[in-house]
This record gives C-alpha cells, structure tokens and sequence, in this order.
C-alpha cells in the first residue's frame, strides 16, 4: 500500500517550491490564491527570503503546508493515497491530500495554529531538547521527576525523542538525562514548547476554528498524531487535531502502526527529507522517497 507522508515545522528552505512554480500552471494559480487568503506575499519569502524570515512560525507553517498540498495536487493521477499521515503541522497536509479539508479551509487553519503557537510562546518563555540514545520510559520517567513543566514532546524515531516545556524544567531534564546516559541532550532554537500543556492557550483558541470548519469523510484513512492509529470518522479526526497542540507526536508509532495495515511504500510530500530518514530508523525494510515533478515522467 502507498503511503504518503507530510512533514512539519524544520523543513523549511530557501527557495522552496520555486521549482513547482515555474514548472506549473496549476502551482502557480494555487501559490497566488494562497496570497489572497493570507493577505500577504507568503511565496515572496518562500522563494526569495531567507532562512531567518522562514524561521518566523506564522510563515514556517503556511510556508511548509503550501509547498506540500501543491505539490500533492501538481502530481494529480499520480498522486494515490491509500493511507496518509503528517507530523504535527503536516497533519493538515495529510487532511487536505485525503480530502478531508479543502486547500482554502486547511490553510486558513494553519495559519490560525500559526498565530495562536506564537501567541501562546510569547505568554512563557519555554524550549524544546532532543533526546538522542535513551529508550522512550527512560526519558519520561525523568521528564517526570523533575520540577517544572516538561513532558515527552515527540517520538521521531527509537532513540530520538524531543522533549518540551519550561525553559529552566528543560535545562535540568538534560543535566539528569545525560547523567543516564543520553548520547546528547540538546536545546533546540525553537520559539517555544510545542506539543506540551504549555501551548493550551493556543489549543482553546484553535478549537473554536476547527469546530467552525467542515471536515468531509476521507478518500483514505489518516494516522494521527494523537493516536497513532487509522481514523476516518471526521467528528474524531477534529477531536485528535484539536488535542494535538498540547499532546505528544506519536510518529515512531504512527509509521509502525502504518507498516503493520500494510504500508509497503512511503513517500515524502512536501520540503526536504526529514521524515525519510526518520523512516530509515524506524524500519530499513520499506520502501521511502520523497514525491517529486520527476514523478510526472515515470
């Protein structure tokens, strides 16, 4: 079964989906209604700003959404999902690829999630770690000792799990992680602790906008975050996006979860190949690449 994949905020490049414009017609439409909807200039920095103005989480998330849907839709027939997921922000990809959510309607809500997270980052400073050569207990039950917010934040791939909270809980969850043996802890540059009860301004502020939306039954089932697990049913994919702010990326779980129904071939949608070699961790075995124009001329 083809399996496409979406990813999330730290896939951003210069120069992203510049390829897509000037190779497509349908591509170009698209990038020019998306600058309608969000009022500004959004692929002027996708493909002339620079890394700093990328960085920016109100033009990282709608920047890293578009370049994926786009592309998806510049594919068309050779586009076939049988099942979908998409790490935190590209889970509205994957909405939008399996026709649960319009294009104008995933971006709007992006765009929302953008502003409400950066809101949400301002109100406590707050940080995210990478956690490299731990089993997953081991991080938790440390994350659980000490003072402070700090939770398990995303399960990327068996002995890499990012964790997220309070600035000062963040420092000492790495001092006590790398006394038990973390090959690294690592303070991530991130504007604040995504995936953590931190961001519950910004799930509340959220819920609203994805309650006003309409969800359609989808093409195909999506994995999500929350659950790791197939979901078709449009009220429950609402509930798990709207917990996704606040809970933990189940994605280790998700893609294994995924190989299991049967996923034999897993395509990358969207900038860069973060989640590819995230696969390659996961399990060598499957077939992973990223989707690409070449696609057209198989």
């Amino acid at each position: 079964m083809k399996a496409y994949l979406f990813p999330g905020q730290g896939s951003q490049q210069v120069g992203m989906g510049f390829d897509l414009y000037e190779n497509s017609v349908l591509a170009q439409e698209l990038f020019e209604k998306a600058n309608s909807i969000l009022e500004f200039p959004l692929t002027e920095i996708m493909f002339e700003g620079s890394l700093e103005d990328l960085k920016q989480t109100k033009v990282t998330q709608p920047a890293i959404f578009l370049h994926s849907v786009v592309l998806a839709r510049v594919l068309g027939p050779y586009f076939k999902p049988e099942m979908v997921a998409g790490h935190s922000l590209g889970e509205f990809s994957a909405l939008v690829a399996n026709k649960t959510l319009t294009l104008e309607d995933g971006l709007r809500l992006v765009y929302q999630r953008a502003l409400a997270m950066q809101k949400a980052c301002e109100l406590k400073p707050s940080t995210m770690a990478a956690v490299l050569g731990l089993d997953d207990k081991t991080v938790e039950k440390t994350c659980a000792e000490i003072d402070g917010i700090v939770v398990a934040a995303n399960y990327n791939c068996p002995g890499q799990l990012v964790i997220s909270g309070e600035i000062d809980a963040i420092n000492k969850a790495c001092e006590a992680l790398t006394a038990r043996g973390a090959r690294r802890a690592l303070v991530l540059k991130v504007g604040g602790a995504f995936h953590s009860p931190l961001m519950e301004p910004a799930r509340e502020e959220l819920a609203s906008a994805i309650e006003n939306t309409t969800f359609l039954k989808p093409i195909c089932p999506i994995y999500q975050n929350v659950t790791a697990s197939a979901i078709t049913n449009p009220s429950e994919i609402k509930k798990n996006l709207i917990l996704q702010l606040t809970a933990p990326v189940r994605w280790s779980q998700t893609i294994q979860q995924m190989i299991k129904d049967g996923g034999t071939e897993f395509i990358e949608v969207g900038p860069g190949k973060v989640l590819q070699g995230l696969m390659r961790i996961i399990n060598k075995d499957v077939s992973t690449y990223n989707a690409s124009l070449d696609d057209l001329n198989p």
